[in-house]
């Protein structure tokens, strides 16, 4: 492998989450109505809102909470079982807390450092928060890989400056 640093995206590449987003949606969309907040048709427009409004912290509660409980009863995926030697990390979309608990439930060692959502003051495809786990393994964008499975993973190594592999590519290498 021609690459110092790789990067895991959770949710989706390393595991699956068992959670249902469209409960989250309406928990969420009910707290906002609650704060007297108009909610938005998605969930990543909900949250937006919220931190326009002032709510985050109880909106991230609510989706964390689920993720948490999600990451206990997730799947492992093929792509667990191939954790390259060297400095490995992980940046998700979802809480820190909850990729902590899929890697501990599944026994996936060899990840020296995690970001989630809360990690960072920006989540994916804002490249802050793979930049921040590049920088916590003391590695080099120009020199890292990027391991996911969705287009906003694409895009977030994109503007990090790292390149990128669809996970299904990565488990056919």
């Amino acid at each position: 492998m021609n690459y110092d640093t790789v990067v895991f995206d959770l949710d989706g590449t390393l595991v699956r989450l068992t959670v249902d987003w469209d409960v989250v949606a309406r928990e969420v969309a009910l707290a906002l109505e609650e704060r007297d907040i108009d909610p938005p048709d998605s969930l990543w427009g909900m949250l937006e809102t919220a931190d326009e409004n002032g709510a985050r912290k109880a909106i991230e509660r609510i989706i964390a909470d689920h993720e948490r409980d999600g990451a206990r009863d997730s799947e492992r995926l093929p792509a667990a079982d191939t954790i390259p030697e060297g400095p490995v990390g992980v940046c998700s979309l979802n809480a820190e807390e909850a990729c902590y608990i899929a890697l501990e439930t599944h026994d996936i060692g060899g990840v020296s450092a995690v970001v989630g959502r809360d990690t960072v003051a920006t989540e994916k495809p804002d490249p802050a928060p793979l930049l921040e786990t590049i920088e916590r393994l003391g590695g080099d964008p120009a020199r890292t890989l990027f391991v996911g499975d969705t287009d906003r993973d694409r895009e977030t190594a994109d503007r990090a400056g790292t390149d990128y592999v669809d996970v299904s590519d990565w488990l056919r290498a």
